[in-house]
């Protein structure tokens, strides 16, 4: 599959499908897109997978279950709609709150230096 003929939803989608065992485990954390000409390149989780209560650590026992998951995935999905560059990062952090998913995105945009000098200068050679 050539990802650039891929829309960067069903991108979305490839990624929650992938990642969904793991958010199963897990009642908070970060899913992260590093995209590049919209095109998803590296994604993950970042969590904390243990918490503590007093002096004791324990592991987190349930994460999101299949409703969650699929609300979640779809949240992402619609954000999308709000993006207005080609570059950059995606993250989606979830928490489970008092039974209840809460979600937020946060957009990272990057550009390249070179690259703009390079269309302000066209006229200039490349070694």
């Amino acid at each position: 599959m050539i990802l650039e003929n891929v829309t960067l939803a069903r991108q979305i989608d490839i990624v929650f499908r992938e990642i969904k065992e793991e958010l199963a485990l897990l009642t908070s954390g970060t899913v992260f897109v590093q995209i590049r000409n919209n095109v998803i390149g590296k994604f993950g989780v970042r969590a904390f997978p243990l918490e503590s209560k007093g002096n004791q650590l324990q592991k987190m026992e349930l994460g999101l279950s299949e409703e969650e998951l699929q609300t979640f995935r779809h949240t992402a999905m619609e954000s999308l709609k709000l993006k207005r560059w080609t570059h950059g990062e995606i993250s989606f952090e979830f928490a489970m709150r008092q039974n209840k998913l809460c979600t937020s995105v946060a957009f990272e945009s990057n550009y390249n230096m070179s690259s703009l000098m390079e269309e302000l200068n066209p006229n200039k050679k490349k070694d």
